[in-house]
């Protein structure tokens, strides 16, 4: 897509054939506003969607993500532990969201027992959602807790700073 259709020289490539080349740059960058635009309306809607929601429910409460908070007892019963974080750094953005070692993860991002492949998944979750907040699941001493935590670049290794391995299926 970025790859010049000119040598050094200025003159056409000849290892390529420049009008396919030059109409499939075209059909891709249409196809790219297209979705961009469609996106867009979506978000809209979706904004639009959720206000009449809010309008229709005032007395529904929120859960401020940005507190660890206890889980409802729906939640408890679906989710099931399937991580654990075994190292925690200080000053990392992992301590910030009051990580702890120790913790089971019950749900990382959109990641749960259910859906959970390998540890490349949650590799995934992190590099998304660099200078992002997204919402980690946590079972601490009996308690399940709703974390928020941003993946961020800081003094150590990494984006979160702690160290988390995947539990043994039993």
């Amino acid at each position: 897509m970025k790859e010049p259709l000119v040598d050094k020289d200025g003159f056409p490539r000849n290892d390529i054939d420049i009008h396919t080349v030059r109409t499939a740059r075209h059909d891709i960058n249409c196809l790219q506003n297209d979705h961009l635009a469609i996106m867009t309306e979506i978000e809209e809607e979706l904004y639009k969607i959720h206000e009449v929601a809010r309008a229709n429910n005032p007395q529904r409460e929120t859960m401020d993500t940005t507190d660890a908070s206890q889980m409802s007892v729906e939640m408890k019963e679906r989710l099931s532990p399937f991580l654990e974080v075994n190292k925690v750094d200080d000053g990392s953005p992992a301590s910030t969201a009051q990580l702890q070692e120790g913790d089971k993860i019950l749900q990382f991002g959109s990641i749960t027992a259910q859906n959970f492949k390998s540890l490349q998944d949650i590799a995934s979750v992190v590099q998304h959602s660099k200078g992002k907040p997204f919402t980690l699941t946590v079972s601490r001493s009996n308690t399940d807790l709703r974390l928020s935590l941003t993946p961020n670049t800081w003094s150590g290794k990494g984006l979160l700073g702690c160290n988390i391995v995947p539990l043994k299926k039993s």
